[in-house]
């Protein structure tokens, strides 16, 4: 089932080193490198994953997310035919893809400004993007056109970014519709605060992110405080009773897990995210250990999206030993695929130390992390241990 991938979350035009900023006056704008995931797609099953999540793909002004036309590939990453060999190679492996799909706000300079369709407010005070109408049926029926489109290209779901910023009727009415044609298209909204279950349901929306697991395991990781972890648990356990979490240590927007606690530490994180309920997704490079922090300005984000070598066989071998245990760990997890569905419960827990079990009607498994006196974790099931490192 789809809802069993493991993803490998790629931001495009980082990854490939387009530029980002300036392109009017960059000689080298337009490429044909959407063929340089290529290369990655055998190292992206070798780690275990079996899932290709990009991030924006389609023609816009600059950083992708302020898109000028849906149903165009950015001319920095090439055209349809790339497009068209990117799916087939991905086919030939067993590799869902994930498109992300930004229908809160466009570009100013969108088409569909001009036409009425969006452009009244600014989205949360960025004046070059333009707020969709989302109560107009031309604009669900233009939404609804390019999610299809898409669909039928060969691609197997959507993420849609700020989901959590569109009113929950115009995703039941699209996706309705949408489903109608793809009823089995796995639905992901980026939700960062709210209700995440009731954005989820009220939306009708397949999954959720999950930032708040996200920011309970680094932090707690970083503070030497599993109490909050204990807590984060709990409120991860009541959002997946109810919907499906996509569930991650990293991505395009948020400072890299080694610089925020550390690369041994980053390895117990991945071990909790790959022990308890939810649709885990890795970021590109956190499996190396990349490192990298979020700034200010129009550069803020580049630290934490980088360019990939030409191929896996270019990695700095700094890395090799984290990308081993994301393998290992990853591994665990593909063998308990019940892991989806699992119900956690914190077993004991001290500052420095953390015991849960996750388990459903198929399986059980526990996992004890420490941070003191230095990092550790075992995750062990009926007397058999499953993992360990430290």
């Amino acid at each position: 089932m789809i809802e069993d991938t493991i993803w490998w979350h790629v931001y495009p035009l980082g990854a490939t080193g387009a530029p980002i900023r300036d392109r009017g006056d960059n000689p080298n704008d337009a490429d044909h490198r959407l063929r340089q995931l290529e290369p990655w797609l055998d190292y992206l099953i070798e780690l275990g994953c079996n899932g290709l999540l990009l991030g924006p793909i389609f023609e816009s002004v600059g950083h992708g997310y302020d898109t000028l036309d849906h149903y165009r590939i950015d001319s920095r990453l090439g055209d349809d035919e790339d497009f068209d060999h990117l799916i087939a190679a991905c086919k030939e492996r067993g590799i869902n893809v994930m498109l992300d799909g930004v229908f809160n706000h466009v570009a100013r300079t969108h088409p569909w400004v001009a036409e009425g369709l969006a452009g009244d407010t600014d989205w949360e005070g960025h004046g070059e993007l333009a707020t969709l109408h989302h109560g107009d049926e031309q604009v669900k029926q233009a939404v609804t056109g390019i999610m299809l489109h898409w669909l039928r290209r060969g691609i197997a779901g959507w993420r849609l970014d700020v989901a959590y910023s569109v009113p929950p009727e115009f995703w039941r009415d699209v996706l309705a519709r949408v489903r109608e044609e793809f009823p089995d298209a796995l639905i992901l909204g980026e939700v960062i605060h709210g209700d995440y279950a009731e954005i989820a349901q009220a939306g009708t929306l397949d999954s959720v992110t999950q930032y708040e697991l996200w920011k309970g395991i680094w932090s707690s990781l970083h503070d030497e405080n599993f109490w909050e972890l204990d807590h984060a648990l709990a409120r991860h356990q009541a959002i997946a009773s109810k919907t499906l979490p996509n569930t991650f240590i990293g991505n395009h927007d948020v400072d890299r897990i080694a610089s925020k606690v550390g690369q041994d530490r980053a390895i117990l994180a991945l071990a909790i995210l790959m022990s308890v309920a939810g649709m885990p997704s890795i970021y590109y490079g956190d499996e190396q250990g990349f490192e990298g922090l979020r700034t200010e300005g129009f550069s803020a984000d580049d630290s934490v999206r980088p360019a990939l070598p030409a191929s896996p066989k270019e990695l700095s071998p700094l890395g090799n030993w984290i990308y081993v245990e994301h393998q290992k760990l990853i591994g665990v997890r593909r063998r308990n695929r019940w892991l989806t569905r699992a119900t956690t419960e914190v077993l004991d827990k001290t500052n420095e130390t953390i015991s849960f079990r996750s388990f459903s009607d198929d399986g059980e498994l526990q996992l004890d992390a420490w941070v003191q006196p230095k990092p550790g974790v075992r995750i062990h099931a009926g007397g058999e241990t499953l993992y360990e490192w430290s």
